[in-house]
């Protein structure tokens, strides 16, 4: 294990104000946001839109590193460049989801595990041959009556650690995502308390693993009201009890926090990235970044819709949310950035 190239490449990864674009789908989940839009859903689709993000003119001067899926990192653009060297060529560190998806866990109803364990040393040395820098791994946890349990909680940060201990023996920085669901009536009270929970268990698990801590992102939800809860938060409010409970759990070696968007709106998830930055930003030990799909990419999908005549358009669209998110890194995120 190389140490000062892994702590280098997550330094590099939340430096500045730029974030990670997270375009990890799997097939499954692209096929269906390309159906919501009638987009015809093939290889040759995906491979066009995956095109369309990476080849946007000026992507890196919001972009430190873009999260591939496995059919993504194998695929060319219609001029035979391989996507990898399209983003190491222009400055992008090219980053690989490497967990095979969440499936119902045995004897917890409405709970799920993360798989992929089995094979991952080998899977996580081909991908480093063939330029990748860093990994992801998702692991989700729902909020409801009963959930998630105990086991739950600590089957996943286990899977989780051993996950980055693999990703850092083999030379690549484990980008650590345990997600707690926006789904449900929950209140930001009860999410901040299960973040805390588990995240202290993650970190735990990472000690346990001998993982290096400033090798690592983490990847973790903004602590959110569930979607159906009676009372929503603001901004602000969203910001004090996310940070709130990240200085509670998360040790000061952690080079950077990159939140996901989790289905959040593109700009309530900005404005929420925003509030944080501008009340925390100076007496906080981690960068707060951001690591957004749908926020970042859902305007630009819409406007596309498969049609080659809009990818200019779709690029100016996905430029401006890394530009927003920028500034709410900075924050100095405002209206006027939205409506100019």
């Amino acid at each position: 294990m190389n140490t000062q190239a892994l702590i280098n490449t997550a330094s590099a990864l939340v430096a500045g104000d730029k974030g990670l674009l997270a375009m990890d789908e799997s097939t499954a989940t692209c096929n269906k946001r390309f159906a919501a839009l009638g987009i015809p859903q093939d290889e040759e689709m995906r491979r066009d839109y995956r095109a369309l993000l990476i080849t946007t003119p000026g992507l890196s001067a919001g972009i430190s590193g873009a999260i591939l899926y496995d059919e993504t990192i194998h695929q060319r653009t219609r001029e035979g460049t391989s996507f990898l060297n399209v983003l190491i060529d222009s400055g992008i560190l090219p980053g690989i989801k490497v967990d095979m998806g969440t499936k119902d866990m045995a004897g917890h109803p409405g709970e799920k595990i993360t798989e992929g364990l089995d094979g991952l040393r080998e899977r996580l040395i081909a991908y480093g041959e063939m330029g990748a820098r860093f990994a992801k791994w998702r692991a989700v946890f729902t909020i409801g009556d009963g959930t998630p349990s105990q086991s739950c909680i600590e089957t996943n940060a286990q899977d989780l650690a051993r996950y980055a201990a693999l990703c850092q023996e083999t030379g690549l920085v484990p980008v650590v995502e345990p997600e707690v669901l926006m789904d449900g009536a929950h209140t930001l009270e009860q999410c901040s308390a299960v973040t805390e929970e588990v995240l202290h268990e993650v970190f735990s698990q990472l000690y346990a693993q001998r993982v290096m801590l400033e090798g690592i992102i983490l990847k973790p939800n903004m602590v959110l009201p569930g979607l159906t809860c009676p009372q929503q938060a603001t901004a602000n409010e969203i910001a004090d009890a996310t940070v709130t409970c990240l200085l509670q759990a998360v040790p000061a070696a952690v080079p950077g926090i990159a939140f996901l968007s989790g289905g959040q709106p593109a700009e309530l998830a900005t404005l929420r990235l925003n509030a944080m930055n501008v009340r925390f930003k100076s007496r906080l030990p981690w960068a707060l970044a951001f690591s957004f799909a749908r926020a970042i990419q859902q305007p630009a999908l819409e406007i596309w819709a498969g049609q080659p005549e809009q990818v200019a358009a779709a690029q100016c669209a996905l430029l401006h949310r890394i530009r927003c998110n920028q500034a709410a890194r900075r924050g100095d995120y405002n209206a006027l950035y939205e409506h100019p």
